[in-house]
């Protein structure tokens, strides 16, 4: 008798582990970016967790608002599980950009709070006069914008802002990205005002900030 082969049924989900794997690595996946992505990730996500379980990563996924990424998974230092290296690199951000993305995220705390909109959007001018305050005193003022031009294209480079696209000549405007929210917890919103403290006494401290690499 001839033995029958079984439908390959399970060869898309496969195939769509792989791809979402891939994906994972590489960034953030974003439902509103890529819906079918998104969706196959809701579909497979207790898969993707057991497989980057085996990396040393865990899936943060909230459905809520609408992304999803990966970070190593937390040390436990009670076991005697072989250390792992890093497959998700840390990234040390200079001081003005740590400072800008504390003041987005309070920003976008506040805009939560109002029950607005679910999207959080700021020019360059706004965003200039958050953190203007917390910086040095300077009189060139098309230097302190290229400074802050500079801090903002890293945050943009991470993931936490997005470039909306303007007509020639008007001023940039970007989105808070809400997954800025998942970096920047409520603990440390707690204790913003006592961190903010802190921060000044340091800016002041110096002769002009500290450069972004």
């Amino acid at each position: 008798m001839q033995e029958l082969e079984p439908e390959p049924e399970n060869v898309p989900a496969t195939n769509g582990l792989s791809v979402l794997v891939i994906l994972l690595l590489k960034g953030i996946i974003y439902q509103e970016a890529d819906g079918g992505a998104w969706n196959a990730l809701l579909n497979l996500q207790a898969r993707v967790r057991d497989y980057m379980a085996v990396l040393g990563l865990e899936l943060v996924l909230d459905e809520a608002e609408g992304y999803a990424f990966l970070r190593s998974r937390p040390e436990n230092e009670e076991t005697a599980t072989p250390k792992l290296p890093r497959l998700v690199a840390r990234r040390p951000l200079s001081f003005p950009v740590s400072l800008l993305l504390a003041l987005l995220r309070k920003k976008l705390a506040e805009f939560d709070a109002s029950g607005g909109d679910t999207r959080l959007v700021l020019s360059r001018d706004e965003i200039v006069e958050l953190i203007r305050v917390f910086l040095p005193e300077s009189s060139n003022e098309a230097k302190l914008i290229d400074q802050i031009e500079t801090y903002l294209n890293k945050i943009v480079e991470l993931g936490f802002l997005r470039r909306l696209k303007q007509g020639a000549g008007q001023t940039a405007v970007f989105e808070v990205r809400r997954i800025l929210k998942a970096f920047v917890d409520a603990q440390w919103l707690a204790d913003f005002d006592a961190r903010l403290a802190a921060y000044q006494v340091q800016l002041g401290a110096g002769s002009g900030g500290v450069a972004d690499e």
